[in-house]
């Protein structure tokens, strides 16, 4: 089968946790020679070998070849369980939505392809801001300032300067809810900012810069529970806050040795607290509760056991099951813009000051490859990735790249001003304008 009508592969590494073991405890197909558990081995081998050398999408082509043998090899296509280890370790996907596997691994073959070939459709998504009775300030959308989002299979939620979160249902691009944290004494005017959002279909938890975290029940009428209490006098600013199934990671700067933040997310229990990467932005920190200015820092979580954290000077790789050990380091002298720093998967991309963005392993920092992003102003780019491209906003224009070599793919059609905060998933790309106007563009498979 061709790559097209193959059941492709998706963006991204292998996720976190072991994949199904191949049906070796199975009977053999009646082929001594080459028993059906060692093609499906053989075949989750060359896929992967494919889409970790050329690409995702090559991963279809390198299994049309094995499954063109004979017809015993041809039999393992049939196999669900083959097709649940190839979505697991091609597209990074660990829940099935479709009714079969091999259905699930077409449709994020076919979403890649989408995102390759410029196929999407757009909208804009309208809220109306809420008062808040705890908050001094009126809510109005025009000094609403968007500083993240994030995204589920089924919902977007964007959080603002004023501490308030807006989610949204996808399918029907309908405001749902707006969230605010609990009332307590401001340090500063942008002390309730949102600096972390962590998102799932059940779940939503948001951080403010004052380090209040707060958890919302997605489908409870509840108000938000706070979760764990900030401390900024202690602890400094939490410029950004992240986290996955095992995990919350949370960036401080303001306070010297106590850069990390890691909680065990079942317990929110705090485990960790240390590291000194954002001492150097200290003075930075504390500026971000009166004063809108430059990121400080961003923070991702890359797999069930590291995280990559990025500053101006340099980028850190941390062990989140040993208590924050630093795994790798590496300072950049020329320095790096904050807002183009974004991680997926297995794989990072950050451009520097002169406008060069490498694209790199997020364990050990070696890198795949680099690329000019263009442009005058090289300190107005905002960038994003999912586990196959690069995204990057420059002078009202965002252009798509693969990570792979670095090659120029396109540029989205809509112009949509300057943005405030952009991100991107194996389907849909967002991104927030300085009008707090949402866009989003969908390159699901239809």
């Amino acid at each position: 089968m061709s790559s097209s009508s193959s059941p492709p592969s998706s963006l991204g590494g292998v996720g976190g946790g072991e994949e199904p073991s191949s049906s070796r405890s199975r009977r053999r197909a009646g082929n001594d020679v080459w028993p059906e558990p060692f093609v499906e081995d053989l075949a989750l081998l060359v896929a992967s070998d494919a889409s970790r050398s050329i690409g995702r999408l090559a991963a279809a082509q390198a299994l049309s070849v094995i499954f063109q043998v004979c017809s015993t090899w041809q039999a393992v296509s049939h196999s669900d369980l083959l097709w649940q280890n190839l979505t697991r370790r091609i597209w990074n996907r660990h829940y099935l939505l479709r009714q079969t596997w091999r259905e699930e691994y077409i449709y994020w073959h076919q979403t890649a392809n989408n995102f390759l070939h410029h196929r999407y459709t757009y909208n804009t998504l309208h809220f109306v801001p809420e008062n808040n009775d705890n908050d001094d300030n009126n809510n109005n959308i025009d000094s609403l300032f968007c500083r993240r989002l994030a995204l589920s299979d089924h919902h977007l939620a964007a959080g603002f300067s004023d501490g308030s979160v807006q989610l949204f249902y996808i399918p029907t691009r309908l405001q749902l809810s707006t969230f605010h944290p609990h009332h307590r004494d401001r340090l500063g005017p942008f002390s309730r900012a949102v600096s972390g959002i962590i998102l799932s279909d059940v779940q939503l938890v948001f951080a403010s810069l004052d380090g209040d975290i707060h958890v919302v029940v997605i489908g409870d009428a509840a108000p938000p529970r706070r979760a764990h209490l900030g401390d900024v006098v202690n602890d400094g600013a939490l410029v950004d806050f992240t986290g996955c199934d095992q995990w919350w990671v949370g960036l401080y700067a303001g306070v010297p040795g106590r850069a990390f933040h890691i909680w065990n997310k079942e317990t929110e229990e705090l485990l960790f607290v240390g590291g000194e990467l954002t001492d150097p932005e200290a003075l930075m920190g504390w500026h971000l509760l009166t004063e809108v200015t430059e990121l400080v820092g961003r923070i991702r979580v890359t797999t069930r056991e590291t995280a990559v954290a990025c500053t101006s000077l340099q980028i850190m790789v941390i062990d989140l099951q040993n208590q924050g050990i630093i795994i790798r380091a590496q300072p950049f002298r020329r320095g790096l813009i904050v807002a183009s720093f974004d991680a997926r998967n297995e794989t990072l991309v950050a451009v520097d000051n002169r406008g060069i963005a490498t694209v790199r392993r997020a364990d050990n920092l070696e890198e795949i490859c680099r690329f000019n992003v263009g442009g005058a102003n090289q300190r107005g780019i905002v960038g994003c990735m999912n586990g196959g491209y690069a995204l990057m906003w420059i002078r009202n224009v965002i252009r798509v790249r693969e990570i792979q070599h670095g090659a120029y793919l396109y540029s989205i059609r809509e112009r949509i001003g300057d943005i405030n905060a952009i991100i991107a998933d194996e389907r849909y790309l967002a991104a927030c304008s300085s009008d707090a106007t949402i866009h989003l563009w969908d390159f699901g498979a239809q």
